[in-house]
C-alpha cells in the first residue's frame, strides 16, 4: 500500500503523522501547490491524503491505482467528487473536529473587535496611561454584547455551536439559510434582507458553493447597521474583499473580522492588506480550526477512516 501525503505540513509540523505507517508506505510532501507537482507526485498512490491541492482529472489521470482520497479537513472543494465517483474512488473528509476552537475563534474576533482591545493595550504599552492623571481611560467607546441581535449564516455544527455562545453573552440569535433547506427550529430563521438588517454581529459559517459565494457584496453591506460587526471564518470568497475594504473605509460598517480571505495567502493586490487599523480590521491567517488539540484530531480522523475503508466499512464518505 502507498500513501501520499502531499500536504504534510497543513496539519503542523509539531503533530506527528507516523502512524499512517501502519497502513504501508507513506511518502511525505510538506506542502504541494501546482497542478504539475500533484500529477508527478500521486502516480503511484493507492491512498492520498490532501487539503487544498487540486485532486480532478486533470491531475488524477495517471494515477491508476489511487482508491481512496482522504481530505485533511472537512472541506473537500479540492476534489472533483462526480470524476472520482467515476473513478470509483471514494472520498472522505474529517468532519467536526475543530467545531469548538471554530467558535471560539469567532467569539474572540467580535469581542476584541467589539471592545477595542488592540487600541488599550496600545493605550498602556505606549505610556499614555501612566502620564495620565486619572485612573481609568475610555476614550473610544465599546459596547456589551447582551442585548444585541446576533446574526448567523449557515447553522451547522459550527454555526450552532457559535448561538450557544453568542446565548450565554445575552444575544438574541438569528440565521439565513443559504439553501433554505436548515431544518433548525432552535433559532428564528429569517430571509437575507431581515439578517442584514438586524444583525449587530453577524458572522459566517456556511459552505463555499456558488450559492454562497459573494453573499456578502457592495449591496449587501449597504443593508447592515452602520454599527454591525461582520466576522468571516468560513471561507473568503463569502465576502467581495473590493467590496468589504470600500464599505470598511467608508464607514458602511463598524468592522471586519476575518480568518479567511480571497486568495490564501493574502495577495498584496487585495484591497484588505491596505487596511492597518486593527480596531476596524483584524485578520488572522486561516487559523481558525488549527488548536493542537483540533489538528490532533484531524489526523487521527484521517486514520480511522483509512482503517474504516481497509476494512470495507468506509465512513465520512462525501462522494457516495
Amino acid at each position: 500500500m502507498i500513501i501520499v501525503a502531499l500536504e504534510r505540513n497543513s496539519a503542523g509540523t509539531d503533530i506527528s503523522m507516523e502512524c499512517f505507517q501502519d497502513f504501508g508506505e507513506v511518502i511525505y510532501y510538506g506542502n504541494t501547490t501546482t497542478k504539475e507537482q500533484v500529477k508527478e507526485r500521486v502516480k503511484e498512490a493507492e491512498i492520498i491524503i490532501a487539503n487544498k491541492s487540486p485532486l480532478n482529472e486533470e491531475t488524477l489521470q495517471d494515477a491508476k491505482d489511487v482508491k481512496l482520497i482522504c481530505e485533511l479537513a472537512t472541506g473537500y472543494d479540492n476534489v472533483d467528487l462526480d470524476y472520482c465517483k467515476n473513478r470509483g474512488i471514494t472520498v472522505c473528509n474529517v468532519r467536526d473536529y475543530c467545531t469548538g476552537m471554530v467558535a471560539q475563534h469567532t467569539m474572540t474576533l467580535a469581542l476584541a473587535l467589539s471592545q477595542k482591545l488592540f487600541h488599550y493595550d496600545n493605550y498602556v504599552k505606549s505610556g499614555e496611561y501612566s502620564a495620565q492623571d486619572r485612573f481609568s481611560n475610555f476614550d473610544i467607546p465599546f459596547y456589551e454584547l447582551e442585548g444585541k441581535t446576533w446574526g448567523i449564516v449557515g447553522m451547522g455544527n459550527i454555526g450552532k455551536k457559535v448561538a450557544q455562545l453568542a446565548t450565554a453573552f445575552g444575544c438574541k440569535v438569528i440565521f439565513h439559510s443559504v439553501t433554505g433547506k436548515s431544518t433548525c427550529t432552535d433559532y428564528p430563521q429569517v430571509d437575507k434582507d431581515t439578517l442584514l438588517a438586524e444583525s449587530d454581529f453577524l458572522s459566517l459559517h456556511c459552505p463555499l458553493s456558488e450559492l454562497s459565494r459573494g453573499f456578502i457584496d457592495a449591496q449587501a453591506l449597504k443593508k447592515m447597521k452602520k454599527s454591525a460587526i461582520l466576522i468571516n471564518v468560513a471561507r473568503g470568497p463569502v465576502v467581495n474583499n473590493a467590496d468589504l475594504a470600500a464599505a470598511l473605509t467608508t464607514g458602511e460598517i463598524l468592522a471586519a473580522g476575518l480568518d479567511v480571505i480571497e486568495g490564501e495567502p493574502l495577495e498584496l493586490t487585495n484591497p484588505l492588506s491596505q487596511l492597518k487599523d486593527s480596531n476596524q480590521l483584524i485578520i488572522t491567517p486561516h487559523l481558525a480550526w488549527a488548536s493542537v488539540e483540533a489538528r490532533t484530531r484531524c489526523v487521527e480522523g484521517v486514520y480511522k477512516n483509512i482503517q474504516a475503508f481497509l476494512a470495507g466499512t468506509p465512513t465520512n464518505v462525501v462522494n457516495p
